[in-house]
């Protein structure tokens, strides 16, 4: 299935759940709908906007309300959300029960929506008529299990309607198998009445036949519903709907509506109330509604107290070693692989039997969404720590472990970026592949002398600029011209599959793909480098030739303003409003600034994305899949950040000054203490606009004729980072050095936002009075912007050359600008 808002969602079989945001459903939501009967749209979308934030794929959208006018409703706030790209990017659900508001929306909707619902209730030629609409509209639609008897409330039932819908669908209406959803209907379990006990089997049971029997159909649901009985209990509604998903996801359910206050993670629910809440969802017992109507009484909002539990220790030695690895410790693994070096006789037998066996649970708990990234760093730290015990004792020893292959990984050319390289390298590492890294500011051919020199399987480049886009085609074409035919893997922020379908791909006859995030590579690699891997890279080179194809076919029809027009029609605003003169013109240092002054300005969101757990601070500490992973490593990050910040294990030094500046056409000359005059190279907007909208240069926002003045400043906090993260990597701790980078990595925005705050009130002084939270200050809520070279505002990256030189940056901050 494929859905898209301004990006596309692709939903396969390989795709994990898709969570649908439910927040802006007047039915739902209180708040929600306190703002659209006010008519207060814009802080309505806010709500829409942490859905987006919050890691919604979907985002359902329903104003059924007796009180409202619905189509007027609906139609107005979908209007706001199409002119919002980062909501409107993810896919709309046009939810409700009255047709001329889905009409209203599906008009509306950008890219391809989804319609919450049609069904046969009012028989099949309405169901045709509405299906037909659908279609014409090229949306994907949500099927009701429900017919002119009504809802469907048993297995015969559910397959009976649903099959006999997708026939119409498919036969008679010509509908895409692929775009049809199917809702099976969740119904409350544990109510004591005898008919409900099969409500969620045969959920289970018939989604498992329509994935079977109804070809490219995904089924949907509200998870919710099924804990009805348990309203006021928490923790047993929250363990109903982590068991009822689990087992709805492996019979193939595909998305559905999940209140993220009430889910945890399957595997930390206590295993005396999971067994309760299965048996009552699978129907072992015929007393199970009674036996967790006991428990639940018991557990009734407490707090779960648990004492460290040593029992593990009395395990066999091979299921201690896979305790140790799946649970990240590892205050006994080098005794325990001792204990099974002399058990089994050679440290091979070691690493290849137990530490191999327990990293393949690791593996397979991580695919299926059970462990979650910095769970498997801890566990390559556990690893890596009964590797280098057991590695004296192959000396004497012809054999050495087998490896599934050997991957060479850098960071492209004119970027120092390396975290997200470094725990894809820890997560191959992990799945016994060799990691041959290069670090960061790697030059094409030094990455590929090393890829021969090595005889590695495959490359891997990481790049978080924009820069960093041509040194991989660059690098893509040496590869064909040099007759390198090696797989190469594409990663990182600014990467994406568009940009290698179009881009690298053509200039490489070997296979390229582009990884989206760290817990894709293993499966990536292991399809590259296995028996079908031939079959995988023309299927790959397959996709993105249709990408490149539609890529070409969009291009073609970009309209472009003539730059002599687009300067014509510049923004101009009013000069007479803008800020006093600074109170001191010149540069200024700050050395040695302290720590403490900076962790309260930290944003923490990029932090958790950095370690692949997606979601808004601090809401992603109670999301329903990954909150209970975010909260360790929270913890872990704060404890870290404390004893960093009082043992002074970071310096941070900065550098800032203020300049006479005026506009020179699209460029800003500035004027030094000596009075020499320096340009600044903006870029203007040439793409068509609306009649009416100015194209827009940097340079605008400078006087051309009147005094005015332009801010610069670097800042780092990395001083003393790299002696610590060598001491974590010699000790095989790569938690800690990931970890300490990223902190690093934080406190140094951290440090930009401070000193623009303190610019904006002290240094400039044009908002002495601004009192904004942190929330305010990550929303950008000031006056004022600092954009950065190398970014779309000031794409060119070789503007810091000159910002350097004008700061003295190197000499005052010691910080060195790296080869472009």
């Amino acid at each position: 299935m494929k859905l898209s808002g301004l990006e596309p969602l692709k939903i396969s079989a390989q795709s994990n759940f898709v969570n649908v945001g439910e927040r802006t459903n007047v039915t739902g939501s209180r708040k929600f709908l306190r703002l659209i009967k006010e008519e207060q749209y814009e802080e309505a979308l806010d709500i829409a906007r942490d859905q987006v934030e919050g890691g919604a794929q979907i985002l359902d959208v329903n104003m059924d309300e007796g009180m409202l006018d619905g189509v007027y409703a609906m139609t107005t706030f979908l209007n706001l959300i199409a002119s919002e790209p980062d909501i409107s990017r993810i896919p709309i659900m046009i939810d409700s029960s009255k047709w001329d508001i889905i009409v209203a929306g599906l008009k509306c909707v950008q890219g391809k929506a989804v319609v919450n619902s049609i069904s046969l209730k009012e028989g099949e030629a309405e169901f045709i008529a509405h299906a037909k609409t659908v279609r014409r509209f090229g949306a994907a639609v949500i099927v009701m299990a429900f017919d002119e008897a009504g809802q469907a409330d048993s297995y015969d039932r559910r397959v009976e309607i649903c099959g006999r819908a997708y026939k119409i669908l498919t036969e008679q209406v010509g509908f895409p198998p692929e775009d049809i959803i199917f809702d099976p209907n969740i119904f409350p379990v544990a109510t004591g009445m005898e008919e409900h006990r099969h409500n969620a089997l045969d959920f289970f049971e018939a989604t498992a036949w329509i994935k079977q029997n109804l070809p490219g159909a995904k089924v949907s649901g509200g998870v919710s519903n099924v804990s009805f009985s348990f309203r006021g209990n928490d923790v047993v509604r929250e363990a109903m709907h982590a068991c009822f998903l689990y087992h709805a996801i492996a019979h193939g359910m595909d998305m559905g509506i999940v209140n993220p206050g009430q889910l945890i993670v399957y595997d930390k629910i206590d295993p005396p109330l999971r067994e309760h809440v299965e048996d009552v969802l699978l129907d072992r017992r015929d007393d199970a509604t009674e036996r967790l109507l006991t428990l639940a009484e018991s557990v009734r909002g407490a707090a779960s107290v648990r004492e460290k539990d040593e029992s593990w220790r009395q395990l066999p030695i091979s299921e201690r070693i896979e305790y140790s690895l799946v649970n990240g410790l590892d205050a006994h693994i080098e005794a325990d692989a001792e204990e099974a070096r002399v058990a089994l006789g050679a440290p091979l037998y070691v690493i290849e039997g137990p530490l191999m066996a327990g990293m393949n649970v690791v593996g397979d708990l991580f695919g299926a969404g059970k462990m979650f990234l910095p769970q498997v760093v801890k566990s390559a730290r556990v690893m890596k720590k009964a590797v280098a015990y057991l590695e004296p004792f192959f000396e004497t020893s012809d054999a050495a472990p087998r490896k599934q292959g050997k991957i060479l990984m850098a960071t492209v050319k004119g970027d120092v970026h390396d975290i997200g390289k470094n725990i894809v390298s820890v997560v191959l590492q992990c799945n016994n592949y060799e990691v041959i890294d290069l670090g960061v500011m790697v030059p094409p051919q030094k990455i590929l002398d090393a890829a021969l020199e090595h005889g590695v399987d495959a490359i891997g480049l990481s790049g978080l600029i924009t820069p960093s886009l041509d040194e991989m085609v660059f690098l893509a074409s040496e590869m064909k011209r040099q007759g390198i035919s090696l797989p190469l893997l594409i990663g990182g922020a600014t990467t994406s599959r568009a940009h290698t379908a179009v881009k690298i791909q053509p200039v490489l006859d070997s296979p390229v793909v582009h990884v989206n995030d760290a817990s894709r590579s293993v499966p990536v690699v292991q399809r590259l480098l296995g028996e079908q891997g031939a079959d995988f890279a023309a299927e790959i080179r397959s996709d993105y030739d249709r990408l490149a194809e539609q890529y070409a076919n969009r291009s073609s029809q970009r309209n472009f303003m003539p730059l002599d027009a687009a300067r014509a029609n510049r923004y101009r605003p009013d000069f007479s409003r803008k800020p006093a003169r600074p109170a001191q013109l010149g540069v200024f240092t700050l050395d040695d600034y302290p720590l403490e002054k900076l962790v309260p300005y930290i944003d923490w969101t990029p932090f958790f994305m950095a370690w692949d757990l997606h979601g808004k601070y601090p809401r992603i500490l109670e999301d329903e899949v990954v909150g209970a992973q975010a909260k360790i490593l929270l913890a872990d990050a704060q404890a870290m950040l404390t004893q960093a910040v009082s043992e002074g294990w970071l310096t941070a030094k900065g550098v800032y000054g203020f300049f006479e500046a005026q506009q020179k056409g699209d460029d800003i000359e500035v004027r030094d203490a000596q009075g020499e005059s320096h340009r600044f190279l903006t870029l203007r907007q040439q793409g068509q606009k609306k009649e009416g909208l100015p194209y827009l240069a940097l340079s605008d926002f400078i006087d051309p004729v009147g005094e005015d003045y332009l801010g610069l400043f670097a800042v780092t906090t990395g001083h003393g980072l790299d002696e610590r993260v060598a001491a974590y990597e010699a000790a095989q701790d790569d938690y800690s050095a990931l970890m300490l980078k990223a902190l690093a990595d934080r406190l140094a925005e951290a440090f930009a936002e401070h000193l623009h705050q303190r610019v904006r009130r002290e240094f400039w002084g044009y908002a002495a009075e601004e009192t904004l939270t942190n929330e305010d200050l990550i929303a950008e809520s000031y006056q004022g912007i600092r954009p950065a070279p190398g970014y779309p505002a000031c794409p060119d990256p070789l503007e810091k050359d000159l910002l350097f030189r004008l700061l003295d940056v190197e000499a005052r901050a010691g910080i060195q600008l790296t080869e472009q």
